[in-house]
């Protein structure tokens, strides 16, 4: 499921890219697939790492000089690269799990090189609400989401970083339903035969891409996209 619009955040030939929790790979992957760049994925699950490299297999060119592809386990506080080493940075719906998300930023903005973008996408505020209200058992899971942003906010506090906001967009609104199901069911969600159904769609809808189900969601995203995604250029120096 893609969250990182690429028409926002395009990579130029050359370029290194990270994807800061990348979990099971889909926009490591993506990026790599998108262009002739050096794509690293980063993240704490071993388990989740293990899952990407083993998707990407089927992606991978050794061959080609031109793009590279790489995996490493590390903490988002404490990165293992040199200030200044990537072009573009992902982070998508990972601040949310993050107790000290705003020392994961300041990590971000040391390891980007100045004039190089950033990508964040995090839970919208009234669809998480939502989520929040019918269950709390949603967000008290093990890793599960500590916080509610509000856009405005996070922009501003990543702005005050060095980082001018260039664009902003929602994205997943069917997706948002399915969770308010889940969370109202929490408890019987895996026999829920409704959220099964609509977990079926959901799935036949990213497989397939059908031009009805494309167009409703592009119309609803600004109305109740389960996500908003934020573009920033780090100023320079």
């Amino acid at each position: 499921m893609q969250t990182v619009n690429f028409k926002h955040f395009p990579l130029q030939a050359g370029e290194t890219v990270l994807d800061l929790g990348c979990g099971e790979g889909r926009h490591v992957i993506l990026a790599y697939l998108e262009g002739d760049v050096i794509s690293i994925g980063v993240d704490l699950s071993l388990e989740d790492l293990r899952t990407t490299r083993d998707k990407a297999q089927a992606f991978l060119q050794p061959g080609n000089a031109h793009k590279s592809f790489g995996l490493s386990a590390a903490n988002a506080l404490q990165l293992p690269f040199a200030d200044n080493t990537f072009d573009k940075v992902m982070c998508s719906e990972v601040l949310e799990h993050i107790p000290d998300y705003q020392g994961a930023l300041k990590e971000i903005e040391r390891v980007l090189k100045p004039g190089g973008l950033f990508c964040a996408s995090v839970p919208r505020h009234w669809p998480e609400k939502i989520c929040w209200l019918f269950s709390e058992a949603y967000h008290q899971v093990e890793g599960g989401h500590l916080r509610i942003f509000n856009a405005g906010e996070l922009k501003q506090q990543i702005e005050t970083l060095g980082f001018h906001a260039f664009h902003q967009h929602w994205a997943h609104a069917l997706h948002s339903p399915f969770w308010w199901l889940k969370c109202i069911f929490w408890k019987t969600q895996d026999s829920n035969w409704v959220i099964k159904k609509y977990h079926r769609f959901l799935v036949w809808d990213l497989m397939d891409k059908p031009v009805f189900t494309r167009t409703l969601e592009k119309i609803l995203n600004p109305i109740m996209g389960k996500s908003v995604v934020l573009y920033f250029r780090k100023e320079a120096n």
